[in-house]
């Protein structure tokens, strides 16, 4: 079998359709005809403000994507221009900050006395006293 050689124009549609799937389900969903829809692409190109409904999930899709990879690029520089030993230092100090926070709260919890860590000969005591008869 020969295929018959579209013409350029329908092979441009056919790109544009690609690029913007909600084309097709407009028209599964019966609201429009591939006819009506490449009647208005040929004639008001690809750039009309018809197609915005079309492109909205499309062009969402490629912004959160460059949003994302603009995150990325901008996180590697800022770890390439950091210096290892200013770091330690912000480090140990958000470390000592975060000691006194929980020396305060232990505080407020405890009446004053931070929870030392029980020593192995020391028992819990037990919550039901029975005196035997």
């Amino acid at each position: 079998m020969t295929k018959k050689k579209l013409h350029p124009s329908i092979e441009q549609f056919k790109g544009f359709v690609k690029n913007n799937p909600k084309i097709i389900q407009e028209v599964r969903s019966g609201k429009h005809t591939l006819q009506e829809l490449f009647e208005d692409w040929y004639l008001l190109g690809e750039d009309d403000s018809r197609w915005d409904t079309f492109r909205n999930e499309n062009h969402k899709e490629t912004l959160s994507e460059e949003k994302k990879s603009d995150w990325m690029t901008n996180i590697m520089d800022s770890l390439k221009k950091m210096d290892p030993n200013q770091m330690e230092g912000y480090i140990q100090n958000v470390s000592k900050a975060l000691s006194t926070v929980q020396g305060v709260i232990s505080q407020f919890q405890g009446g004053g006395q931070i929870n030392q860590p029980k020593s192995i000969d020391q028992k819990p005591k037990n919550p039901f006293v029975f005196n035997k008869d």
